[in-house]
Order: structure tokens, then C-alpha cells, then sequence
């Protein structure tokens, strides 16, 4: 039973939102409306200059800074959250890019993997400003998308982008400075695509986010004279290394499905128990959760879970399969809730995925890069 007084994370990954609706400038730097009211931006950097900028010790330092908001109410569950036309869905591709490496996930899918970033207008030299969420390549026409949570692409109190973003499917972090690291490659971002509600006016019913992403790049770093330095080979195109989960709109909101992410802040009460290293994975039957009129949310639904800090942006999945790794994203990880007040999350939540959702989708799905 949800109690009258809740805690509730926004978002999942610690990076406190500032409350309030913003002007129609908020799009930030190089942003612009495409059709549906999708917002897309390029990124700012290039792809070499992504990835070399994510050497392993800063990999190691980047880190979430959570932040907890009390909400008093009764917890009635929202109603809002359910289809909006009819189900859709897009299947998934299988991994194309021939004999894979050594896994250190068995199995668990290839294509989940942690999304590293910088925040803008802050120093990128600064480890404060090193950042990580979660994410899965995702099915497309040119096999080159990320599906993540919009506030993992996009900083509600700059109004800008983030920078120096790169997605490493399959991330494991060993023992060894670049042990496992970046077994597929690591894929810059090329274009973010979110929803204009979240951009401007900060609701988190849309907090979801579609990257198209650079051909990857397999990195080994090289430690020489006390400095480490990058040898770089390009990999090709992120579903044809790792696949992509299908994508699924309008569907039942109570359903069973599976969450991937990274989860490595503590719990409210200060407990640590995930470190970031490797992948974890919840599983679950979904259901409406409670509105919080502060922060827009009337259309999210959950399942009991006690994903912390990290975890944004993983998906979760339908009809998921362990023979194939592949099924159909219908949620990412948004926020974590402390439903009976011990200072412990115990559910998370994610968007509800209907029409809106499918559109921003269909933009990122049909958007070539070289």
C-alpha cells in the first residue's frame, strides 16, 4: 500500500530537477522543433572527440548526485496512463556483426549498456561535471538508436543538451583500468531527440529520448608516460554489432517485463548497494503509479523495484526473450519511489509509451548518420 507521505527521486539518476514551467526558448543551443513536437538537437562535439574525451579513470569518477523531494498526498493511483489510439510495435533485429566477443553479461542483452556525459556550461575538466545514466540500442532503419530518459540527454537547469555523450553497450567494468569496458565499441551521439513537453516545460510524462548515434569506435587505451592515450578503431553501425530491442506503443498497462540498468546510488537512508560495474536487471507486472502534480507526472506507471541512482534510461521490456536477448521496449527507468516511507526505493516508474512517444520514436528511427 502506497503510504500518505511519499519520497520520490526525480529523476532516477540524481540530477535534481528545478521545478517550474520555462519559456519556449528552452530548447538550448542548436535545438529545433521537427514535426509531432519533437525537439531535436545535434551534438556538440564530434565523435572522435567524444570518445577519446572518456578515458577510464574518468569513466571510474563520474557519478550522480541524488537528491530526494517529500510529496505528501493520499496516493491514489493515476488514471491517465493507458492507450491513446491503437498498439503498435516495431520487432527486433537479432545481433548482425558476425562472431561476438567474450560476454561478461550472461545472459542479459547486449545491447543494454551506460550512456556517459557532461554537463554543459560547466567545465568538462572537472569530474563534478562527469556524468552516466543507462540506455539500449534500439531497432531503426539505419540501426543506429539509442533509447534513453530525456533527462539523461538533457539538463533542465542550463535549458541545453549535455555534452561529450557516448553510449558503451554491454559496459562491465573490471578489475583492470579498461577491462571489458567497451567490448561492441563506444558510439558518440549524433542528434538527441525528445519530446517538447519535457523540454520546455519539464513534465516528466515525457521523459523518454531517442539518440541517433556515429558509428562506433573500439577504444584501447594505452597507458604511456604517466598518461593514458587512446587507440581507435571504427566498429561500423550499433545494430549491426549488438542488434536492437523492438519498440512497442499503446500497450496493456499492466504487463510483465524486465528492466536493465546500471544502478549505483545509495538508497535515501544511505545505503550503497550497487556499484555501477556491472548490469542488473528487475522483473515485474506494471500498473498505474500515483500522480505528482509538482513535477507533471499523471501518466507513469511501475512495478516494485529497488533500482537506485544509475539505473535512468535503462529499458524495460516486453515479451523478452533469454534465447534471443531481444524484446520490445515499452519504458525506460525515470524515477525511483520510496512508496512506504522507510527510506528505502522500492518501486521505479517510467513514461507511460503511447502516440506522442511512437512519434518522437519514428523521427530518431528514420534519421540517417554517416
Amino acid at each position: 500500500m502506497i503510504s500518505r507521505a511519499r519520497r520520490l527521486a526525480i529523476p532516477l539518476t540524481g540530477l535534481l530537477m528545478v521545478a517550474g514551467a520555462m519559456g519556449a526558448t528552452s530548447t538550448g543551443a542548436g535545438a529545433t522543433a521537427a514535426p509531432g513536437d519533437v525537439v531535436t538537437s545535434a551534438a556538440s562535439e564530434s565523435a572522435s572527440q567524444a570518445t577519446s574525451f572518456w578515458s577510464p579513470d574518468r569513466m571510474r569518477k563520474a557519478s550522480d548526485a541524488t537528491g530526494d523531494i517529500d510529496l505528501a498526498g493520499k496516493g491514489r493511483a493515476s488514471t491517465a496512463a493507458g492507450p491513446d489510439g491503437k498498439p503498435g510495435s516495431v520487432p527486433p533485429i537479432g545481433q548482425e556483426g558476425g562472431k561476438s566477443p567474450k560476454s561478461k553479461h550472461v545472459n542479459l542483452p547486449n545491447t543494454v549498456g551506460r550512456v556517459f556525459f557532461t554537463l554543459p556550461k560547466a567545465n568538462p575538466m572537472d569530474p563534478k561535471s562527469w556524468k552516466y545514466c543507462s540506455g539500449s540500442s534500439i531497432q531503426g532503419k539505419y540501426r543506429n538508436v539509442v533509447a534513453t530518459s530525456a533527462h539523461c540527454v538533457y539538463d533542465v537547469k542550463t535549458n541545453q543538451f549535455y555534452d561529450n555523450w557516448v553510449f558503451i553497450p554491454s559496459y562491465w567494468d573490471g578489475d583492470q583500468a579498461w577491462e571489458g569496458k567497451n567490448p561492441y565499441g563506444i558510439y558518440a551521439a549524433h542528434t538527441f531527440h525528445a519530446h517538447d513537453d519535457f523540454v520546455v516545460k519539464e513534465d516528466y510524462d515525457f521523459d523518454y529520448a531517442f539518440v541517433n548515434v556515429h558509428s562506433g569506435f573500439k577504444v584501447k587505451w594505452e597507458k604511456k608516460n604517466g598518461k593514458w592515450v587512446p587507440v581507435i578503431t571504427n566498429v561500423g553501425r550499433l545494430g549491426d554489432n549488438v542488434g536492437g530491442q523492438g519498440f512497442a506503443w499503446n500497450q496493456k498497462v499492466k504487463s510483465k517485463v524486465f528492466s536493465f540498468g546500471y544502478p549505483a546510488g545509495p538508497h535515501p537512508d544511505g545505503d550503497k548497494p550497487y556499484t555501477g560495474r556491472t548490469m542488473k536487471w528487475c522483473y515485474g507486472t506494471t500498473g498505474a503509479m500515483p500522480a505528482a502534480p509538482r513535477y507533471n507526472i499523471q501518466e507513469h506507471i511501475g512495478f516494485r523495484c529497488a533500482f537506485t541512482a544509475g539505473a535512468s534510461g535503462g529499458p524495460w521490456l516486453l515479451k523478452y526473450k533469454n534465447s534471443s536477448r531481444t524484446g520490445y521496449l515499452v519504458g525506460v527507468n525515470s524515477v525511483a519511489w520510496d512508496t512506504d516511507k522507510n527510506d528505502r526505493y522500492d518501486h521505479i516508474s517510467s513514461p507511460y509509451f503511447n502516440s506522442d512517444t511512437y512519434k518522437v520514436y519514428k523521427v530518431a528511427a528514420n534519421r540517417w548518420t554517416k
